[in-house]
C-alpha cells in the first residue's frame, strides 16, 4: 500500500513520528504541491518555505529512492490494495477450511497468507528500512513489522495479516482526516489567482501576478478574483470578501478605498491600481501566518512528542523482557506463547492514535477558526485562549464602530453656523485624526477661499491655526485651558465627545461627535459571560462615554481618560489577582498592553500589515462576537484533544495489561491499536462540524 507521507527538503520520507512535527503546515504545503502537480501529474518532494508563493520551488529527488507514482496510481494503492488484502485474507482462512492440515498444506496456507500480505505488509516494512537508514529506528512502521513477522514465524497467519489490513485501513482513514482537515486552507489557496488582467494601452494583457508591478492596472471582470491588493480607481463596485473576513455578504467599495487580494468582483467591470506586490498582499501574510501557525506548538503537543521518543523504545524492551523473563520464573515456559504475547503487547504499544490524532485536533481548531474569520497564530493560542478568565477591550474600533459622526453643533448666538463649519472644516482637513473626517462629512466640501496660517496639531489637545487672520482653536477642553481660553460648558454632563471651537481668543461654541455601538457588541458581551467570562473596557476616551457604553452593554468594569500607560496599570492589576487576561484592540497604539496580556487579540479589518504582526489572535472583520467564538473553539480544541489523550491511554492501558497477562489475543491488540486512532481521528476532525 502507497501511505499518505510527508518529505523533508531534501526528498526523505519521514516517519510517523517526524510527521507529527509538521502535520499542520503539510496542510498547505501539500496543497502548494498540488497545485503545481497540476502541471505534471507527478508527486515531488518539496522546500519548506516561509512564503506560500505561486512559484514555490520544488525540486525532483528520483535519486532518494522513493516512488513518485501518478496521482491515479498513488489512489490505486492507497484505497485498492487494502481491499485486495481483505478479499485474499477472506479466500485464505475459506482456504483453511478446505484443506486438511499436513506439512505441504500448510506450507500451502503461508504461500496463501503471503499472498494477503503482500499488498498492506511489504510497503510497511520496506518504509521500516527505510526509516532506520535515516535514524528513526523506533518508528511504527517497525513495530507493526516486528508484530506482523513475529506473528508468521509462529504460525498465526491470520491474526499477522489482519494486523497489517486494519493497521493499512487506519491509514487511509488517517489521510482522509488531514485531508478534510485541511480543507479550510485549501479554500484560502484558492483565493489567488494565479493570473491577472491588465490595461496597457487601453489595451487587456494577461499576465503572471507576481509579475505585476506597483501602479499596474488590473481590469477586473464580474466574477474574477483580485489577485493583488490595490485601490479602487472606477467609481464603484461590490465585492465579496468571504476569503478575508469568512463573511460573504457584499461589500461595497467607492473610488479611491482599498482592495484586497481575494476578494472577488460581484457585478461591473472594475478598474485597480496594484499598490503592493505579490508577495507582499494581505492575503499573502495571511497564508503565511496560517502555514507556520504550528511554530509555537501547544504544551500538549511538545509534551506528546517528546513522550513518544521516550515511550517507544521502552515500549520495544518491554516486549523482549515478556518474551525472555518468563523462561526464569515460569513453570513449562513456552517460547511461542510468551512471543506472542509480546507481539500483542508491541501491536497495542503503538503510539500512533496520539501522535496522529492530537496534532490533528489542534490543526481542525484552527482550521473551524479559519473558516470562521478568525486566525490563530499558534496551537498554544488555542490553548491559552480556553482558559482566559478576563476579556479586557479597547472602545473605539473593537466594540463600536470607530467612525465618528456630528450629533450636534451648539454655538454663540451671535456666531454665523454656516461661517464657523466652514472654518472647522478647513483646519480640519489639515488632520488625519477621525474627528476630522466626521466634520468633513458632515460639513461637505472644504472652502478653497479660506486663508489657513501657522496651522498646528498638539498632540492630544487639538488644531490650532490663524485663520482668515485671526487665531482659532479646535480641540478638546484640555485645548482651551492650555491657552486660557474661557467658557461656561459643563462638558462633563454631556455623553458625547466634545469639539470645543475658540476664534480670535473666545470661545465661541463647540460640536458633539459620537460613535455608534458595534450591532453584535452585546451579543459579544452576553455570550462572553455564558462562558463565565468576565469583561473590562479600557479607552483613553472621555470616562463619561466610556461609561455610557460599557452600561449600554452591561459591563461593569469600565475606565475612561487612559493613557497606554495607565492601561498597562490596570492590566497588572487584573494580573495580580492570578486571572488570564486577553487583550482586544487594534495591535498597535496597544502594543504595551498585547504584550502584557496572555493572548493579544486584534480586530484585524481586512488583514491590517499592524494587526496581524502584533497580535497572536486576527479576527478578521472586525465583529466583537467573534471573540467568545474564538474562546469557545479554543475550550472545545482543548476537550477533543484531552478526550483522546484519555481514550488511547486508558484503552491501552487495559488491553497492555491483558495481554501481558495472556487475557488478549492479536484482535483486542487491533482494536487498541488501530481501533483507538480511528476514533480519535474521528473525534479530532469533529470539530470541523461543530456551530459556534
Amino acid at each position: 500500500m502507497e501511505h499518505k507521507h510527508i518529505y523533508d527538503a531534501e526528498g526523505n520520507q519521514l516517519c510517523c513520528t517526524q510527521q507529527e512535527k509538521i502535520y499542520t503546515n503539510a496542510g498547505a504545503e501539500d496543497l502548494l504541491k498540488e497545485r503545481h502537480n497540476k502541471n505534471d501529474g507527478h508527486y515531488h518532494g518539496i522546500k519548506y518555505r516561509t512564503e506560500l508563493d505561486h512559484d514555490t520551488s520544488t525540486e525532483h529527488t528520483e535519486a532518494d529512492g522513493h516512488d513518485h507514482s501518478s496521482g491515479k496510481e498513488s489512489t490505486f494503492k492507497m484505497f485498492y490494495l487494502p481491499i485486495i488484502s481483505f478479499f485474499l485474507l477472506f479466500f485464505a482462512l475459506a482456504l483453511d477450511h478446505l484443506i486438511p492440515q499436513t506439512w505441504f498444506n500448510d506450507w500451502v496456507r503461508l504461500v496463501w497468507y503471503l499472498g494477503a500480505y503482500a499488498p498492506v505488509g511489504f510497503p510497511v516494512i520496506k518504509d521500516a528500512i527505510g526509516a532506520i537508514s535515516k535514524g528513526e529506528v523506533f518508528s511504527e512502521f517497525l513495530l507493526m513489522s516486528i508484530a506482523t513477522i513475529g506473528a508468521f514465524a509462529i504460525g498465526e497467519f491470520p491474526e499477522g495479516v489482519a494486523v497489517m489490513l486494519f493497521y493499512s485501513i487506519g491509514e487511509v482513514f488517517q489521510t482522509l482526516a488531514v485531508k478534510r482537515a485541511k480543507a479550510n486552507i485549501k479554500s484560502l489557496l484558492d483565493q489567488r489567482p494565479d493570473e491577472v488582467t491588465i490595461l496597457e494601452n487601453n489595451q487587456a494583457r494577461k499576465i503572471k501576478a507576481e509579475t505585476a508591478k506597483i501602479g499596474d492596472i488590473i481590469q477586473l471582470k464580474s466574477g474574477e478574483k483580485l489577485g493583488l491588493d490595490g485601490e479602487l480607481l472606477s467609481n464603484s463596485a461590490s465585492f465579496n470578501t468571504a476569503a478575508l473576513t469568512g463573511e460573504s455578504k457584499p461589500d461595497t467599495k467607492t473610488k479611491g478605498e482599498s482592495v484586497l487580494a481575494g476578494m472577488i468582483n460581484l457585478n461591473t467591470v472594475a478598474q485597480v491600481k496594484v499598490t503592493t506586490i505579490y508577495t507582499d498582499s494581505k492575503l499573502s501574510k495571511i497564508l503565511e501566518m496560517v502555514q507556520n501557525a504550528t511554530a509555537q506548538k501547544a504544551p500538549t503537543e511538545l509534551f506528546i512528542r517528546k513522550f513518544a521518543k521516550i515511550y517507544t523504545p521502552i515500549v520495544v524492551l518491554l516486549a523482549v523482557l515478556i518474551t525472555i523473563l518468563p523462561y526464569f520464573f515460569v513453570d513449562n515456559y513456552d517460547f511461542s506463547q510468551w512471543l506472542y504475547r509480546a507481539l500483542i503487547f508491541l501491536v497495542i504499544s503503538c503510539p500512533c492514535a496520539l501522535v496522529i490524532s492530537i496534532p490533528l485536533g489542534y490543526f481542525g481548531g484552527n482550521g473551524a477558526a479559519s473558516k470562521n474569520g478568525i486566525l490563530f497564530k499558534g496551537s498554544n493560542f488555542l490553548d491559552i485562549i480556553a482558559n482566559i478568565q478576563n476579556v479586557v477591550m479597547d472602545k473605539t474600533g473593537t466594540m463600536t464602530e470607530g467612525v465618528f459622526k456630528v450629533q450636534d453643533v451648539v454655538l454663540k448666538s451671535d456666531q454665523n453656523k454656516d461661517e464657523i463649519l466652514q472654518m472647522v472644516n478647513a483646519l480640519e482637513s489639515q488632520s488625519t485624526h477621525p474627528v476630522a473626517t466626521a466634520i468633513h462629512q458632515y460639513v461637505g466640501k472644504v472652502d478653497s477661499n479660506i486663508k489657513l496660517e501657522n496651522v498646528e496639531e498638539i498632540s492630544g489637545h487639538g488644531l490650532k491655526a490663524m485663520v482668515n487672520g485671526k487665531d482659532m482653536l479646535v480641540g478638546n477642553f484640555k485645548l482651551m485651558d492650555k491657552y486660557d481660553i474661557a467658557h461656561d460648558v459643563d462638558f462633563g454632563s454631556i455623553v458625547y465627545t466634545i469639539i470645543a471651537i475658540a476664534y480670535d481668543r473666545k470661545f465661541i461654541g463647540y460640536l458633539t461627535i459620537a460613535d455608534s455601538i458595534k450591532e453584535d457588541a452585546q451579543l459579544a458581551v452576553d455570550k462572553l459571560k455564558a462562558l463565565g467570562v468576565k469583561t473590562t473596557m479600557l479607552s483613553g476616551d472621555k470616562s463619561n462615554v466610556v461609561q455610557f457604553v460599557a452600561k449600554t452593554l452591561g459591563i461593569t468594569n469600565a475606565y475612561g481618560d487612559l493613557l497606554p500607560e495607565d492601561k498597562v496599570s490596570k492590566v497588572k492589576e487584573i494580573k495580580a489577582k492570578n486571572e488570564t487576561v486577553a487583550f482586544v484592540g487594534d495591535g498597535v497604539n496597544d502594543a504595551p498592553v498585547v504584550a502584557l496580556s496572555d493572548v493579544g487579540i486584534a480586530m484585524g479589518g481586512l488583514g491590517s500589515d499592524a494587526t496581524i504582526e502584533t497580535a497572536d489572535v486576527v479576527i478578521q472583520d472586525d465583529m466583537p462576537s467573534k471573540i467568545p467564538m474564538a474562546i469557545n473553539i479554543g475550550k472545545q480544541t482543548k476537550k477533543i484533544v484531552w478526550q483522546n489523550i484519555s481514550l488511547a491511554f486508558g484503552v491501552k492501558a487495559i488491553v497492555l495489561i491483558l495481554g501481558a497477562g495472556g487475557l488478549a489475543t492479536m484482535w483486542e491488540a487491533v482494536f487498541a491499536d488501530v481501533g483507538v486512532a480511528l476514533l480519535a481521528i474521528l473525534n479530532a476532525v469533529r470539530i470541523q462540524r461543530m456551530k459556534f
